[in-house]
């Protein structure tokens, strides 16, 4: 399957601090790799890997799982673990409950985690008939490129593959369950005027996590892609300031 120009992986050799970036559901890497550049700049070794499914066509999304896009970030992240000292963890939406996910099975070895408008929820009420949906339709209109920034492009479908959609919502249960497993250091990034997912997604994950260093920030100028937004230069300076910080 052909990738989409500007939904390719992305990738940077540096010392032994390693990141990983994951994008979000129906996005691509190209939410990320600017921020990803911008922590390479650094010196750091950068991940930011392309989700099974994603970049390519909603129809072939409609043929992964959670368990596809799980497995991917967790290859990736082994792999830094077996190069790096420390790996920190930085995702959008979907990427944030992967991100937690992570870090509720792999504990000390992840260092922190950077979340941008993670998704663990939906207060969609269409949701709740997604297992009759999915199988009479394949997909839903959706929305792409929640930006409030002129002339950006995360990439990504304008279709919600509900097959895949469907499996989400199973993972984000397992994921939620599991909040209390997270004590490493993290950074909620969740945006005031979010058109895809509500703010009570980052509240349950800010009252559920068990983490003693927690901090919150409200990105007041973007949407729900906020790391390719105007708040965008807030989020690296302050995920490089937190990988500075916990790395020394």
């Amino acid at each position: 399957m052909d990738v989409m120009p500007g939904a390719e992986p992305w990738s940077a050799d540096g010392n032994d601090i390693g990141i990983l970036l994951l994008h979000g559901f129906s996005g691509s890497p190209a939410s990320m790799k600017p921020w990803g550049q911008a922590l390479a700049a650094e010196g750091w070794t950068v991940r930011v890997p392309r989700l099974p499914g994603h970049g390519t066509t909603w129809q072939e999304a409609n043929l992964t799982t959670w368990q596809d896009w799980y497995g991917e970030s967790e290859r990736q992240f082994l792999e830094l673990q077996g190069r790096c000292k420390h790996v920190f963890l930085m995702g959008l939406s979907v990427g944030g409950a992967l991100s937690l996910r992570l870090a509720e099975v792999h504990g000390d070895a992840v260092t922190g985690l950077a979340l941008v408008n993670p998704a663990v929820s939906s207060e969609d009420k269409k949701l709740v008939l997604l297992p009759v949906l999915s199988r009479l339709l394949s997909s839903f209109p959706g929305v792409v490129n929640d930006i409030a920034k002129p002339g950006q492009d995360e990439v990504g479908y304008d279709r919600l593959p509900l097959k895949a959609l469907r499996s989400l919502t199973e993972f984000w249960k397992i994921t939620k369950a599991d909040l209390g497993k997270v004590s490493q250091p993290l950074v909620v990034f969740h945006s005031a005027n979010d058109h895809l997912i509500e703010p009570s997604s980052s509240e349950y994950i800010l009252e559920h996590v068990s983490s003693p260093d927690l901090r919150e920030v409200v990105l007041q100028e973007s949407y729900h892609v906020a790391t390719l937004d105007y708040d965008a230069e807030l989020i690296v300076r302050d995920s490089i300031a937190f990988v500075r910080r916990l790395s020394e």
